[in-house]
């Protein structure tokens, strides 16, 4: 037992940074001739040198930890075939989501990517998903982390529609290991601190193991303000109001004279900080008295340039306040030679601090103020009396009331009991019982109450002149009048009369248990042995969200409180089958097959198969290949999500001068469907330039998803160029039966174009008022989209000896061919092709160079992502010149470390992430959904001492 583990740690830890499989096996072989059989990666099966099924990707722990990054996730994300949808910088785009760092393989969607540990579930982070936070795994701990593409859901389980990310923590632990890591930025105030300490001993003359790890890192917040690259406001202006003068026709789709430019120093005017009303053209200093609009000599709507305007950058945080704790205990023990025990227990928590933008009113006529009001200064009062002016509506952000702040703490623990040996000295079997929670407080504070706030701002003036809350039941409550006029008006006890704290939790469960024997010798072939694997597994998710009761009427949205609950029964099997051995261009010829049968509570049956080639065409050269099916069943938030309440942008397909546009056949379709809805003939509303109240939630009735890969590749290990390695895989992937909801607009426009009337499901989802207009939109989970992705991976390395001592080097690149998505799979002439766009470039790379002399370590890693489009071509078709800012430009970063280890056991680094300083794209802040791979920080240094005994 205890050779066949270290057989297998042999195979898989890897000397290089990034490292193939086939290479590590290939030394393993060379290093013990006597190891039978070792573990593969993308496997449950032993084998005779262990050549990996599937593509695989491995990257060693030692060169997760050697980065200033705050967490493993942020350096996994610098992979290609990895989209940085939940970075640190990035994780605060909705609600709860604060801290978090998911990973995404291919970029189509966190919950198809499988993430295990030790190639076990976790339970998620984030509830009624599967997706789990990298922040809980302890870093310490991690001996590797294997990337697995190509029939992965067969041999791991559902949900591994793109992959498997699988993070295999390190066995025995002997001996004390602590380090230090403080790091700060070179142009801003951003720094952070990590703290690792880890101590394992054995036990019964090395029977038993027992290891404790702990763990604490943390990061500042950073504003937008605070870093040169984000600080400046930018607009989209109109060419008209640019130039003051129309395009004549053939400059119109011209891209020398684009509709837009991106002007620096430009922003909102019609809104501020201090209030602005009266046409836009008034607003208030700071003792309330009266000033002018000043907007300059370009004015496009409601923005300007070099003029008064509102800088929204100042609510962008780049960076979150976050900090972690993680505290780990395992142990291990032999009852006898073929039998070992084992036990994992672990607690983490996450704090992540999101703040955005405050409360604001614009257009809004609760924000209207009489002349009488005690609080107005009397230039103002003059000013309303000379414009015969009875009242004002200001357009206001609430900045002085406080920027909306969401705090978010994350605890989670699990534990994991199991059980693995040898029977009859052929078959190896492993037993494990896994549990784990996830409990989140989500606090949302300076969250405006609508009714306070319009009880404070209707104010009246006692005899003396003293304002007070004109409602007496809203002073008996405690209201205070508030004082609106010039930003840093509102008292305090204003504001804290407004504002409320609103706190909701979340709380998630996971029971799995799972047994599996395989054997990699069960019958001989002339072309060697048949490997066999089988297994069950049974796994329970329940997740619960419990919204704030004070939410409602405040200007958080009311969102739905998610409960649910299923289980899964699995059973599985695996086998390899050598079919052709020692024959001309066929060294050796095996044929691969998995098969995965699960029982959902929820949707039923289904099925996830897999079938593999591995061709050793000669000594150098191996082929392989594989096809499989995959399935995701639709998890808790997207079958029992209660209805949430948003808004929708759309325009609204009934007014007459969109009906105008069409053709004469599809006017009076359209016009006929508008009025069976209610609306007037001459409905012309602008109701529509504002947001429209929506709901979005879950549905019962969802299937699973369906998806097939493909993939073929080689490896090339010439015998010539000893220490190179070339894998190439070509990769691609079809989903079906995606699960998506269907944009507003999208919903209004199939209403009323239906050829079948109003009587239809998109009809059915859409309120209209008296007037005609649009009141509700109602958008829910279906079973409707399909995405299709494909493209190239490559790995090189090439490891040698010069100046005195030794070089690893190595690139991992991505060349993506297509990312297309159907929003409607049964219409497959209608798509949007992003390859090539924003957040999925069409060549991404990475190359690293790593060097040892002694005691001395140097790495240099430079990441590559290509020029990418900020337009699909589909919106290009219709608009080929939309602004001057068309794309981001080809981006790299360079990341550079050198060490030493001394004698007494201490060791000393130095790194510099960013090393020249390289810009954010224009535009781009580093927190959007698509723009989280490009750094944000800016040069960033850090130093860490560790020891060692």
């Amino acid at each position: 037992m205890k050779n066949l583990a270290n057989a297998v740690r042999l195979a898989l830890v890897s000397s290089a940074a990034f490292a193939s499989t086939h290479t590590m096996a290939q030394d393993t072989q060379a290093v013990d001739a006597n190891v039978e059989k070792i573990q593969v990666t993308g496997s449950r099966i032993s084998r005779q040198g262990a050549i990996a099924p599937s593509p695989v990707t491995v990257l060693s722990g030692e060169s997760l930890l050697n980065t200033g990054a705050m967490n493993i996730g942020e350096v996994l994300n610098e992979l290609p075939a990895l989209a940085s949808t939940y970075s640190m910088g990035n994780s605060g785009q909705y609600i709860g989501t604060a801290g978090l760092n998911i990973l995404d393989l291919r970029g189509m969607g966190v919950d198809r990517t499988l993430v295990l540990v030790d190639g076990k579930r976790h339970v998620s982070s984030s509830a009624g998903s599967a997706a789990v936070d990298t922040n809980t795994i302890p870093t310490s701990w991690i001996e590797r982390v294997e990337i697995i593409t190509g029939g992965a859901s067969a041999v791991y389980g559902a949900d591994a529609v793109t992959g498997v990310v699988n993070f295999v923590l390190k066995k025995n632990i002997e001996g004390f290991d602590a380090s230090i890591t403080r790091g700060y930025a070179n142009d801003n105030n951003y720094q952070n601190e990590k703290y690792q300490a880890s101590y394992g001993f054995n036990f019964d003359n090395d029977r038993g193991n027992v290891a404790f790890a702990a763990e604490y890192s943390s990061q500042n917040r950073l504003n937008a303000l605070d870093n040169p690259w984000t600080a400046t406001s930018y607009r989209e202006i109109a060419y008209d109001s640019i130039f003051a003068e129309g395009r004549t026709a053939d400059q119109l789709d011209s891209t020398a004279y684009p509709d837009n430019f991106y002007t620096a120093d430009s922003g909102l005017y019609a809104i501020n900080n201090s209030g602005v009303f009266a046409g836009n053209s008034k607003s208030f200093n700071a003792d309330g008295t009266l000033k002018d609009v000043y907007t300059g000599d370009i004015v496009d709507g409601s923005e300007c340039v070099n003029c008064d305007y509102l800088n929204l950058r100042q609510f962008t945080d780049l960076q979150p306040e976050f900090d972690r704790t993680n505290l780990n205990v395992k142990g291990n023990y032999d009852l006898n030679d073929d039998t070992l025990v084992y036990a994992q227990a672990k607690y983490s928590r996450t704090r992540a601090q999101s703040i955005g933008q405050p409360a604001f009113f614009y257009g809004n006529p609760i924000n209207t103020v009489s002349i009488d009001n005690p609080l107005l200064d009397d230039i103002v009062t003059d000013y309303m009396t000379q414009q015969g002016l009875q009242e004002i509506t200001i357009n206001r952000m609430m900045t002085d009331l406080g920027r909306r702040v969401e705090d978010d703490e994350r605890e989670t623990t699990r534990f994991v009991v199991g059980v693995e040996g040898l029977v009859a000295d052929v078959w190896e079997y492993e037993a494990y019982l896994n549990y784990g929670e996830t409990e989140l407080e989500r606090a949302n504070s300076n969250n405006l109450v609508y009714a306070n706030y319009e009880n404070a701002l209707n104010a009246k003036a006692d005899q003396f002149g003293t304002a007070f809350c004109a409602d007496r039941e809203a002073r008996l409550a405690g209201c205070v009048p508030v004082d609106i006029f010039g930003e840093g008006a509102p008292s305090q006890a204003a504001i804290d009369y407004i504002n409320t704290t609103s706190v909701g939790t979340s709380k998630i469960q996971q029971y799995n248990a799972a047994a599996s024997v395989s054997n990699a010798g069960i019958y001989e072939l002339p072309a060697g042995y048949v490997g066999f694997a089988a297994g069950v597994e049974y796994r329970k998710e329940k997740s619960e969200i419990n919204e704030p009761e004070n939410a409602g009427g405040t200007f958080f949205n009311a969102l739905g409180e998610d409960r649910g609950e299923y289980s899964v029964e699995e059973i599985f099997s695996e086998v390899t089958v050598p079919v052709l051995a020692d024959l001309p261009g066929i060294e050796l010829l095996t044929v691969d097959g998995a098969i995965r049968i699960a029982n959902y509570s929820s949707i039923g049956n289904a099925t996830s198969w897999k079938l593999g080639l591995d061709w050793e065409v000669m000594e150098d050269l191996r082929l392989r290949a594989t096809r499989s099916s995959a399935l995701r069943a639709p998890n808790i938030g997207e079958l029992f999500g209660e209805a949430s309440e948003t808004y929708f942008p759309v325009d609204d397909p009934c007014k007459t001068t969109n009906i105008a546009e069409l053709s004469q056949d599809s006017q009076g379709l359209r016009q006929a469907n508008c009025a069976a809805l209610g609306v007037p003939a001459d409905f012309n509303s602008d109701y529509d330039d504002s947001l429209v109240d929506g709901q979005s939630g879950g549905n019962r009735n969802l299937r699973a998803e369906q998806s097939t890969s493909e993939t073929i590749g080689l490896i090339y290990q010439p015998s010539w160029f000893k220490g190179f390695t070339a894998t190439v895989d070509y990769w691609e992937i079809e989903l079906t039966d995606a699960i998506s909801q269907v944009d507003a607009q999208t919903i209004v426009d199939r209403c009323v174009d239906s050829t079948s009337g109003v009587d239809n499901e998109y009809c059915g989802l859409i309120s209209r008022n008296a007037a005609g207009e649009i009141s509700l939109i109602q958008s829910y989970s279906l079973n409707l989209a399909g995405q299709e992705a494909s493209g190239v991976d490559f790995e090189f390395g090439y490891d040698f000896d010069a100046l005195e001592g030794s070089f690893r080097t190595n690139v991992i690149a991505t060349y993506l061919d297509e990312r297309k998505e159907y929003p409607f799979q049964e219409n497959t002439e209608e798509f949007y092709q992003y390859a090539g766009t924003e957040g999925e470039a069409t060549w991404q790379g990475t190359f690293s160079l790593n060097y040892d002399r002694g005691d001395w370590q140097a790495s240099w890693k430079t990441r590559y992502i290509d020029r990418v489009s900020l337009y699909t071509n589909q919106s290009l078709a219709l608009n080929p010149n939309p602004s001057t800012l068309m794309d981001n430009p080809s981006y790299a970063i360079t990341d550079v470390t050198v060490g030493y280890n001394f004698a007494n056991g201490v060791s000393l680094s130095v790194g510099v992430d960013n090393l020249f300083n390289r810009a954010l794209p224009l535009g781009t802040t580093g927190t959007g959904e698509f723009d989280g791979a490009y750094d944000n920080i800016g040069r960033f240094g850090y130093v860490t001492v560790a020891y060692s005994m």
